[in-house]
């Protein structure tokens, strides 16, 4: 058996010498790497977060130094004297609000900040555009770093439209939607899009109308529906006619399902999952792939068959097959650290676990969704929020602080922390960017503990290597791509100590470190 590293292709051949390899194969700590640039898979479009539920209030209410700062971090590209400034995402989920913050405490959701603001008024229907103002901030910041990817996604319809008055649902399984209201549901959130478009100069790329319809949502515990698959039909249908009606470049994107497998199965939720199979398969009498603003994309959330190595990577397999054998590309739209199904042998527990160690969890999320899943884009689920209940970093990329303590007066303002979730993500987002296309990269001894993927840009000068080490021991590690002489080489690691710390590396010949417990990211420019 032959081992080149870092090669453009592999061959094995006797009389064969790979013009790239090194004269005498360097003695490495560990593992070698092998490229192989000319065999590639999806192109990523885009990394995100969302809007919900926070920075409505902290846009809204807290003061013009905070908010920006906070903006800076999720959406700036720069990096200034080795420090980036944030973690550069290239798109942005914007929630259109049922409106159960503008009924306060008659709401029926106990705590403020899950609350959701709407442009309309839950009594009399009237639209009020100097609502969700927190929102709208965050969204032309994000516009202003750059960001040409958005997405305008709804957990309820306006209050006005549901049939118990409420922004979460009482009719269990089915739609929470007044039967009369499908039609003018579509036209708002078009109206919607229409908006933020003319006023905001936002380009609302998609509209994701139904959030996980596989759950009933009759909790108050946040907005939410159930949908019968043949409701969700219905709505797809009026949106199309409205988007086409107000000559929108916009498209629908669909699915949002709460777990991969709802796919492809109906599991326990007949009536209202097996997405694939009949909102995407020609001759089904619920195919919405015939409506011309639906896109060539599936969505779905990464949450609860993330617990082991194993479940990661046969999960995510599959879904890669049927999403290709449906000629869809697959966007992975929420996920954060949920439940606690998670293998005692490859997560060492909430409880004792540190901040870094979450953040390791959210990288092999990430790589299984965009290596094995060939997901186009990938997208946390809140991108700010609190910390409560003991429950660290797993549901924020950046902690807020009330001025009167964690369950103090959100209103009232407070400050931040930019956490290892961020920076993790930013491993991948800010070197990664729109237009990126995944190439074949294998680590030899590549599992549970250490892996990593590869990207090329479309001009085919800048070469991006993600790597992950979750053990405890650095890794030596030397890479050639295999594209030229680098004009640089520089690397980015994330650990306990560092965040997206910036460090050159000389040549080709040089190894680089990947620090025990670290995200690593190496950025060739030629």
């Amino acid at each position: 058996m032959c081992v080149i590293v870092a090669a453009t292709f592999f061959a094995c051949q006797k009389d064969v010498q790979p013009t790239i390899a090194p004269s005498k194969k360097p003695q490495l700590n560990d593992s070698d790497v092998l490229i192989d640039t000319k065999t590639t898979y999806q192109q990523i479009e885009s990394f995100m977060a969302s809007d919900a539920w926070m920075p409505n209030i902290v846009g809204t209410y807290w003061d013009e130094n905070t908010k920006s700062a906070i903006a800076e971090l999720l959406f700036s590209k720069e990096v200034a004297n080795g420090t980036p400034k944030g973690i550069g995402l290239s798109g942005w989920r914007f929630l259109l609000g049922g409106g159960s913050f503008n009924q306060g405490s008659n709401s029926g959701i106990a705590l403020v900040d899950r609350r959701s603001e709407s442009f309309m008024d839950p009594q009399t229907g009237a639209i009020d555009w100097t609502k969700q103002k927190g929102q709208l901030y965050f969204l032309d910041k994000a516009k202003t770093y750059g960001v040409d990817q958005f997405v305008m996604f709804s957990n309820s319809p306006p209050i006005p439209m549901t049939k118990n008055g409420r922004a979460y649902s009482s009719s269990g399984a089915s739609s929470n939607l007044r039967d009369d209201q499908y039609d003018d549901f579509a036209d708002y959130m078009t109206s919607v899009a229409t908006h933020l478009r003319d006023a905001h100069g936002v380009n609302i790329n998609y509209i994701s109308p139904i959030n996980e319809p596989q759950y009933n949502w009759d909790g108050a515990g946040q907005e939410g529906s159930g949908w019968q698959n043949t409701e969700s039909f219905k709505l797809i249908e009026e949106l199309d006619r409205s988007i086409r009606a107000k000559n929108l470049t916009t498209k629908i994107l669909f699915g949002e399902s709460a777990a991969y497998n709802y796919l492809y199965e109906d599991a326990d939720k007949d009536g209202r999952a097996n997405v694939l199979n009949n909102f995407f398969r020609e001759g089904s009498s619920l195919n919405i792939g015939k409506f011309p603003s639906v896109a060539k994309v599936v969505a779905a959330h990464s949450y609860w068959l993330d617990g082991n190595w194993n479940v990661l990577n046969s999960t995510r397999e599959r879904v890669q097959q049927q999403v290709s054998q449906a000629g869809l590309k697959l966007y992975q739209t929420e996920w954060s650290m949920l439940g606690d199904q998670f293998s005692p042998n490859e997560f060492i527990g909430f409880e004792q676990a540190s901040y870094m160690d979450i953040a390791l969890y959210l990288s092999k999320v990430i790589h299984t969704d965009l290596a094995v899943a060939n997901a186009a884009s990938w997208s946390f689920w809140t991108s700010m929020d609190l910390e409560r209940w003991s429950h660290k970093n797993r549901f924020y990329l950046i902690r807020l602080r009330p001025t009167a303590g964690d369950y103090g007066d959100v209103l009232a303002g407070g400050t931040y922390e930019a956490t290892k979730t961020l920076w993790v993500l930013g491993n991948y987002s800010l070197f990664i960017r729109p237009g990126y296309t995944r190439v074949k990269m294998e680590l030899n001894g590549q599992g549970e503990s250490y892996f990593g993927s590869g990207y090329l840009s479309p001009d085919q000068k800048t070469f991006i290597a993600v790597y992950t080490n979750k053990s405890s021991e650095a890794k030596q590690i030397q890479v050639d791509p295999g594209l030229g002489t680098p004009k640089s080489i520089m690397s980015y690691t994330t650990s306990e100590t560092a965040n997206l710390r910036e460090q050159s590396v000389a040549n080709l010949q040089t190894a680089i470190s990947l620090a025990g417990k670290s995200v690593v990211t190496v950025k060739y420019v030629y």
